[in-house]
């Protein structure tokens, strides 16, 4: 198989690949179209290759697509499992949508801003204060309750299945995120939460992307999906995500 990467550090160790910088795309359009797959493009390209290229791509361009953006990725969240999104708000930044979120949410809940990852860009509003200084500083206004946990999971997708799943922990804070300095734990993962983010996953055709769930209410929450999710999980298992890759590609190869 002729494979293409436009993320070396994703795909290290992947036989058959050949590196093309991202800005390079059009000065390497004889590789592009040679490809049989092209791997991690950025979010910019991804029409280009799919629609200008023809060209299959992995992650899966709705992979790609809906996690760009919390926006659109809640959008799908909705249309698919509704009662597994925490309640949700995206309005613009106008005095009157912020009189709308006063009356809508109790303090505290949680703001976000809509292109963010690793914990970064999320900010705990406790007061109106802290509600006109979020908005002031953001065009797009996502609001979302928020359910008290010192805990949430993280599955990861690739391919048709969740290949490794663990909990994230922090005894203090309103962040679980490894990068902010949670703990990870791999015990007793509950069977319904794989099943519900593998069901998901398919729904949206996404094939590579760290899912983040919270357990509360007797109800799992999709909170949000991140496509380059972080590796510490793996590793602490001995576990290499770019094998996980290589027989996801393989095993869709003949669909190619």
């Amino acid at each position: 198989m002729n494979l293409v990467t436009f993320n070396p550090f994703r795909t290290i160790g992947i036989p058959g690949i050949d590196y093309i910088k991202p800005e390079a795309m059009f000065q390497e359009r004889q590789k592009i179209t040679n490809a049989d797959l092209c791997l991690f493009p950025e979010n910019w390209q991804v029409t280009s290759l799919v629609y200008g290229f023809k060209k299959p791509i992995f992650p899966s361009i709705e992979s790609i697509q809906l996690g760009y953006s919390k926006i659109e990725m809640t959008r799908a969240l909705w249309a698919v499992c509704p009662d597994n999104v925490p309640n949700t708000m995206i309005v613009g930044s106008s005095n009157a949508m912020v009189q709308k979120i006063i009356e809508s949410f109790s303090f505290p809940f949680i703001a976000k801003t809509v292109r963010s990852s690793m914990g970064q860009g999320v900010f705990f509003i406790e007061n109106e204060q802290q509600l006109h200084a979020y908005a002031n500083s953001h065009e797009v206004l996502y609001i979302q309750e928020y359910i008290e946990s010192d805990r949430d999971l993280r599955l990861c997708v690739i391919g048709d299945r969740v290949v490794n799943s663990y909990w994230r922990i922090n005894e203090s804070g309103f962040r679980n995120n490894i990068a902010q300095g949670g703990a990870i734990s791999f015990e007793a993962i509950p069977n319904e939460a794989v099943a519900l983010v593998e069901q998901v996953a398919r729904a949206l055709n996404i094939n590579h992307a760290g899912f983040d769930v919270l357990v509360a209410k007797n109800r799992f929450y999709i909170l949000e999906f991140n496509v380059l999710f972080g590796n510490q999980g793996f590793h602490e298992q001995g576990l290499r995500p770019e094998s996980f890759i290589y027989e996801a590609i393989k095993k869709s190869a003949t669909d190619i």
